[in-house]
């Protein structure tokens, strides 16, 4: 057990360092899979696992030639932590007061499908659509807000929509933006681990697992990040529309497994 947690917080965490996916997106659906743990334990091991490889990852940031725009990213990263407060918020009012665990499960995993087609559309045709240079710090901010709220309420680390929207609002390569969304996650995942620590009482959770977790996280980050380094932009894409891609075939199961649950 201990062995399948540890690699599957190694893998997330490879391809999240690589492809500026981190982690989360695959964790989170992963683990809903595996079936052994609640939503909010799912959400409290991901952030904390993709936290420690953002942390690798950007030690690894002063070796790069690719420079980070750190005022965009910090101005979306303080947006995302805003945000970040608003999703987990209404995350936790709907699985405390208003639905049953499991149908929010559902309405996370749709989410995530929906999310992640339209990403995957916006990679396949991006010489297609117009891109830009915002420069409003304003609107910077209110795009974190929203990647914030969205990632923090479905648990995914944002990595995936901060790769999208990195490409079309700043008119970045697949390989910049990989490199900012480690930059922009490693602030909302912070957010997101004291957000629970604030309003859960994570000594209910069983936590064992979180240490080898976060030893697979840190481990994956300085793979991934190495791996980050040797690959083209081309490579980086692909290997980021391949896991998007596997990430939605793992959804649409862990979808049909919850009707199947409901109906039997």
């Amino acid at each position: 057990m201990y062995l399948i947690y540890f690699l599957i917080g190694f893998i997330a965490t490879v391809l999240g360092a690589a492809a500026g996916l981190g982690g989360g997106i695959i964790i989170k659906p992963v683990l809903d899979f595996w079936g052994q743990s609640s939503l909010e334990l799912i959400g409290f091991l991901s952030a904390v696992t993709v936290f420690s490889m953002a942390s690798v990852s950007l030690l690894r940031t002063k070796k790069r030639t690719i420079k980070i725009e750190k005022k965009q990213s910090l101005m979306i990263a303080f947006g995302s932590i805003a945000g970040g407060f608003i999703g987990k918020g209404l995350f936790t009012i709907l699985v405390n007061h208003l639905l049953p665990t499991r149908i929010v499960g559902l309405i996370q995993s749709i989410l995530l499908i929906g999310i992640l087609l339209i990403i995957v559309l916006f990679i396949k045709f991006r010489l297609y659509v117009k891109t830009y240079q915002i420069k409003n710090k304003l609107v910077i901010f209110s795009v974190g807000l929203a990647l914030g709220v969205i990632s923090a309420f479905i648990g995914i680390g944002g990595g995936p929509l901060n790769v999208a929207i990195l490409g079309w609002l700043f008119s970045m390569n697949t390989k910049q933006a990989a490199y900012h969304s480690i930059f922009i996650i490693f602030f909302s995942q912070l957010s997101a681990i004291i957000i629970t620590l604030l309003t859960d009482d994570i000594l209910l959770y069983d936590l064992s697992m979180l240490p080898v977790m976060v030893l697979g996280g840190i481990v994956g980050g300085i793979v991934g990040s190495r791996l980050s380094e040797r690959l083209s932009s081309l490579h980086v894409e692909y290997i980021f529309n391949t896991v998007i891609i596997i990430i939605i075939v793992i959804n649409l199961i862990n979808i049909f497994q919850f009707i199947q649950f409901q109906t039997s």
